[in-house]
């Protein structure tokens, strides 16, 4: 691990051992390509023989259950179920405000240190890696693609882009991120959105309803602690480049404010996410990655995080 104020390259590859143990959910099963499932049921030849159902006009003839067929008296064909690649597509916001923390790592590192889990995690399950890694001035698309040719372009770009500095929250940044990740998203990927939401503006909700009606998607929210609490009373000299000024603790009316403050964000954000049939997790940078990853993704059940009819 590094002193957790800047993320390595060599770092995040050194993660992949540490993923081994992590489980994205269950892939969910529809009949039809299109549908956007994770394993797909033909009716023809496919890798594992699912059932048999009545022949219906279209279906494949080499295909019938002759056995069936002749118990029955009429035509019966079997169906067979290819497991196909899932997208997993990873959106990581790494706006200024996220080169924050006071314990052990920054926001934009932990942010990145998840992702590299998750990536490796779904490499490992032969899913399609690729995402978006987002930062103020530029941002970084990267295709699907299986094994390390999705996973390593993905660490460059999280260690390429990460914040230098604290800077000015400008709402709605995350919104165009979001947009960017409409395009390059195809149905039927698992989407997972990593950041602290600050930068959230109106329009994100109407792109994070447009994701979870195809895909699954999974919300990160990224914080610190003294985001959540208050430090203790007294009075801290306190600002960005450029700004400073004095923060006085010790007001019972200024905690109370900070911490009904990070509770609405918090309660914003997973409210948005449950509106839309999309999981929600969190985590604080004083967790271990790791932990709160398992700790999160359990919360699924290991089950679909959405169900999609058949086509």
């Amino acid at each position: 691990m590094s002193n957790g104020v800047s993320l390595g390259l060599a770092e995040l590859v050194g993660l992949r051992a540490a993923a081994r143990g992590l489980e994205l959910g269950a892939r969910r099963r529809t009949l039809s390509v299109q549908a956007g499932g994770y394993l797909s049921a033909y009716r023809g030849r496919g890798l594992e023989f699912e059932e048999v159902r009545a022949y219906q006009s279209g279906d494949d003839a080499r295909s019938i259950d002759w056995r069936v067929t002749a118990r029955r008296g009429r035509p019966y064909t079997k169906l067979f179920r290819e497991e196909r690649e899932r997208p997993v597509l990873l959106l990581v916001d790494l706006h200024p405000g996220m080169h924050f923390g006071t314990r052990r790592q920054l926001k934009s590192v932990l942010a990145g240190r998840m992702a590299a889990l998750l990536a490796w995690a779904a490499a490992r399950a032969g899913d399609r890696v690729g995402g978006l890694v987002s930062a103020p001035d530029v941002h970084r698309e990267i295709p699907p693609a299986a094994r390390d040719a999705g996973v390593l372009p993905l660490l460059h770009a999280l260690v390429r882009l990460q914040p230098g500095g604290p800077g000015t929250r400008v709402p709605g940044r995350l919104d165009m991120a979001l947009a960017r990740m409409r395009r390059v998203t195809s149905p039927g990927s698992l989407v997972v959105v990593l950041s602290d939401f600050r930068e959230m503006g109106e329009a994100a909700e109407r792109h994070i309803a447009a994701l979870c009606q195809h895909n699954d998607v999974i919300g990160g929210l990224l914080y610190d602690p003294l985001e959540a609490t208050p430090p203790p009373a007294g009075r801290y000299r306190v600002g960005t480049l450029g700004r400073q000024w004095t923060l006085d603790t010790g007001q019972a009316r200024l905690a109370g404010r900070w911490r009904e403050a990070f509770q609405a964000h918090r309660e914003g954000v997973h409210g948005l996410l449950r509106r839309h049939g999309a999981h929600y997790m969190e985590a604080a940078t004083a967790d271990s990655p790791l932990h709160a990853l398992r700790r999160g993704l359990a919360r699924s059940a290991v089950k679909p995080l959405r169900e999609v009819e058949a086509g």
